[in-house]
């Protein structure tokens, strides 16, 4: 009997360390999968990585999960009662999860990435927060203070483009900046949440680019900086809504921009000011957040307008945003 190392951790869990090393020697070698040495020994939980699509030929959304080796579970096959959109699945709460994490144990309705259209994992939330100046790193790059209190601001949900759409460039602006960004998806409905409550109300994380015109941001608009931050197509998304129970840490990721492969941001969510459970309970303050709400965490240094002298984005780039376990979102510039 083959055994995947999730069935085999929920049938040892109750038993003590030596009892485990017992049934490991008494197993066959080809029943079990070995894991690399990590320190500390663990089977991993089964990973959720969720993902709205379009089948070829369809331009109705499907909601699935991302497999390795280019494979997509179509969960709206595995129970057509399911929603076709992300918004609607995360308000479906912990009942449409567990029908996912079915659908993940079952390996069923399997289809190849090849034929199918990725789309953002979330195309309609009720709000879009943002969050400027919150890496440490990039307020020393700009020589600027480390604020004391989170500054919040907006873009537009029809900012809201796929993992491999294209950026389009404005003709008002001629100053459009890359800006990779962790994100988050709240998953549970709340108002004045306490930080030690907040991630209770978080779905899961992506990899977000906030596209950003410095002109508007910083010059024009009286200096409000919603315009040059929510064109079209300036919220690139993706590839997958990675469920926080299968990150290691949210707050401890590599976080890299790269533009025609060179590299130009590097850095580390750890450099975040404030991390998600304060950014939840500070905002929450303000406005009730809700399910498919999506927040855009703050960029690291290296952004273009801070470059001596400032580089900006031209057609025919190609700009990789790319967060550790998250995955990567690759948008050509037009």
């Amino acid at each position: 009997m083959r055994l995947s190392a999730a069935r085999l951790y929920r049938k040892t869990s109750g038993l003590m360390l030596g009892s485990v090393r017992g049934l490991l020697r008494v197993l066959p070698h080809h029943s079990i999968r070995v894991l690399p040495h990590r320190g500390i020994s663990h089977f991993p939980p089964l990973r959720m990585r969720l993902i709205q699509f379009q089948s070829s030929g369809s331009a109705s959304h499907r909601i699935g999960l991302e497999l390795d080796g280019d494979k997509v579970i179509d969960l709206n096959a595995f129970d057509p009662s399911l929603p076709r959109g992300m918004r609607e699945f995360l308000e479906g709460g912990d009942a449409t999860l567990q029908i996912a994490k079915r659908a993940l144990e079952s390996g069923q309705h399997v289809l190849s990435r090849s034929q199918l259209s990725i789309l953002a994992p979330i195309t309609n939330p009720e709000k879009v927060i943002c969050v400027g100046m919150n890496y440490v790193d990039h307020c020393l790059e700009q020589n600027v203070p480390v604020p004391k209190e989170p500054i919040i601001f907006s873009k537009f949900p029809s900012s809201i483009v796929g993992p491999y759409d294209s950026i389009v460039l404005p003709a008002e602006s001629q100053e459009v900046d890359w800006e990779v960004e962790l994100a988050f998806v709240i998953g549970k409905r709340g108002k004045n949440i306490k930080e030690q409550d907040a991630m209770e109300h978080v779905a899961g994380f992506t990899v977000a680019h906030d596209v950003s015109a410095r002109d508007w941001q910083m010059r024009k608009n009286g200096k409000q900086w919603l315009l040059g931050k929510t064109f079209d197509t300036f919220c690139p998304l993706g590839p997958a809504l990675v469920t926080k129970d299968s990150v290691s840490d949210p707050h401890n990721l590599g976080i890299r921009c790269r533009v025609n492969r060179n590299l130009v941001q590097d850095s580390n969510t750890n450099q975040m000011v404030f991390k998600t459970e304060a950014l939840i309970a500070w905002v929450s303050k303000f406005v009730t957040l809700n399910p498919g709400d999506l927040f855009l965490t703050g960029t690291p240094p290296g952004v273009g307008v801070f470059r001596k002298p400032a580089v900006y984005l031209k057609a025919g780039d190609v700009v990789e945003c790319e967060i550790d376990e998250l995955g990567l979102i690759r948008n050509p510039v037009g």
